[in-house]
């Protein structure tokens, strides 16, 4: 079985450089590469052309917007698998090999795993779950995002892409949720992703940009998920649940004096709410 894996980039090399060396040290060789390239100029060619006479990559360029670049490389797969790794994240050496036994035995159309730091710790990702099972309409916030599933390709091509309203660079208030869209209408189309804590793909911690700087990414990323409980129809139960939670994050940082904490959570309490709200 053969992996198709797409990658969108747009202003990295040194974290590019990173993945494709993760790639080379893979135990499972039967992969091609897929670089959708959304930078303006060509920063990319040296750090492509290094890894040429070993890795089998296809060199793309599409609009800004990560899904519009995801969906760019789907018109190009041939693999038998479908994996959508970030430009920043990189593979532990024997991922894709761990990940071809457990789709061979054919018990499910789609596998999924965990992120972790450099450091091995998981204290930015600790919304994802400790125990294996498949993944459901309830749980798939904790057991999955876009760089940790890898999916057959009957699935992709019955789905179909990316939904372009939402993401990074799609140009709308929604600058979040595709990494929880696409498995939710996996799920809807009656396909089985299993999730498996033991699958885990590096990735850096997102606080370490600061807390400052995340909160005032937290309304666009809430957006989102917001928009995600509206177009799939969430019920309102799970959906209080999940705007009281930033609420009382809001409330218990304030009473503590931590000021950009609760700025933070309030952000992230809006963003859902108004995404919720948009229209679809």
């Amino acid at each position: 079985m053969k992996f198709s894996l797409i990658v969108a980039t747009v202003g990295r090399t040194s974290e590019l450089h990173r993945l494709l060396t993760s790639l080379d040290d893979q135990t499972y060789r039967n992969f091609e590469l897929i670089v959708v390239d959304q930078n303006l100029d060509d920063r990319l060619e040296n750090v492509i052309a290094s890894f040429c006479d070993r890795l089998t990559i296809i060199h793309l360029t599409s609009p800004l917007g990560v899904s519009r670049a995801r969906n760019a490389g789907i018109q190009k797969i041939t693999g038998d698998i479908v994996g959508f790794p970030d430009d920043d994240c990189w593979y532990p050496h024997d991922l894709l090999q761990n990940v071809i036994r457990l789709l061979e035995q054919g018990h499910c159309d789609g596998v999924t795993g965990r992120v972790i730091s450099q450091d091995g710790q998981m204290s930015a990702y600790s919304r994802f779950d400790e125990t294996t099972g498949l993944v459901s309409l309830t749980n798939v916030w904790r057991r999955t995002c876009t760089f940790t599933i890898f999916l057959k390709r009957k699935v992709v091509e019955t789905i179909g892409g990316f939904d372009e309203m939402m993401g990074p660079g799609a140009g709308t208030p929604w600058v979040g949720g595709e990494d929880i869209d696409y498995p939710v209408r996996a799920i809807r189309a009656g396909f089985n992703i299993l999730y498996l804590p033991e699958i885990q793909v590096f990735h850096p911690n997102p606080f370490d940009q600061g807390l400052e700087e995340m909160a005032k990414r937290a309304y666009t990323y809430g957006a989102g998920i917001g928009r995600v409980w509206k177009k799939h129809h969430f019920p309102l139960w799970f959906i209080a649940y999940y705007l009281i939670r930033p609420l009382g994050g809001a409330l218990v940082s304030l009473v503590r004096g931590e000021w950009t904490k609760a700025y933070y959570h309030w952000n992230a309490l809006c963003g859902r709410f108004e995404g919720w709200r948009s229209k679809v």
